[in-house]
């Protein structure tokens, strides 16, 4: 006796499994594309943070563009451009103002090294430009904010060296009291100091004075520790910082 044969149920829904899958990897592949934007964005803000980072000390963004935005405000309807850079990139062989000035004056202090003791004048590179130092023990005597005559000549050629361009000149003095009948405290010392360097670059040079400042800091803006001889030494000096910006010379 034969066996009836069993008719196979046929699943009329089994593409409801394929959609499904479908689905589930569209929305996987829309979450992915989310993700990424959300990443090239921060990337963005970090790039922008580096090269602005980078380039300020040079000075090659213009002052208005520091924050430039990443995103266009919503009424906005112009395409934001780059700023336009204030100087070029130095290439190979070519040096940055800060440098040449930095050499220029090297040569400069040669010329007259018999002149002035040795470390009457250093250089260094600080965040508001070229810091040129001017020790006491070159410039003037203990206490007094008279130029000593035999530095003159070396503060001539610095002054016709010296573009026309902002600068500050600054006064410093060591941890040292002061009180005498012309100064009072360290403040009037290191301030008629700077006021007499400002005053000669002024006569000696072609720098406009509108673009000098003069202030004295007394001891509080050491380089060196006040605690040896050495280091109160290099604290009393005047400080000529040529500016990269102009603000930050008011």
């Amino acid at each position: 006796m034969s066996r009836k044969k069993k008719h196979e149920h046929v699943n009329h829904e089994r593409w409801l499994v394929s959609y499904a899958d479908f689905i589930t990897l569209l929305f996987a592949f829309f979450v992915v594309l989310f993700a990424s934007s959300q990443s090239d964005r921060k990337k963005q803000a970090q790039v922008a943070a580096a090269m602005q980072t980078a380039f300020t000390p040079l000075g090659s963004f213009e002052a208005h563009a520091k924050t430039p935005p990443l995103e266009q405000a919503p009424s906005a309807a112009t395409v934001t451009r780059p700023a336009a850079l204030a100087m070029p990139f130095p290439q190979i062989g070519q040096l940055t103002p800060e440098r040449e000035m930095e050499d220029r004056l090297t040569r400069l202090i040669k010329e007259a090294g018999a002149r002035l003791p040795a470390g009457s004048v250093t250089t260094r590179v600080v965040p508001e430009g070229l810091a040129i130092s001017l020790h006491e023990i070159g410039f003037f005597a203990s206490g007094s904010a008279e130029v000593r005559n035999e530095s003159i000549p070396i503060l001539t050629k610095l002054a016709e060296t010296i573009p026309n361009a902002p600068l500050r000149v600054e006064g410093h003095t060591d941890n040292m009291p002061i009180h005498t009948a012309q100064f009072s405290s360290n403040w009037e010392l290191s301030t008629a100091r700077a006021s007499a360097i400002a005053r000669l670059l002024l006569e000696r040079g072609s720098i406009r004075p509108a673009n000098v400042s003069a202030s004295g800091y007394a001891e509080y803006h050491p380089v060196a520790s006040n605690a040896t001889v050495e280091g109160r030494s290099q604290n009393r000096r005047v400080d000529i910082i040529l500016l990269r910006d102009r603000e930050a010379s008011r």
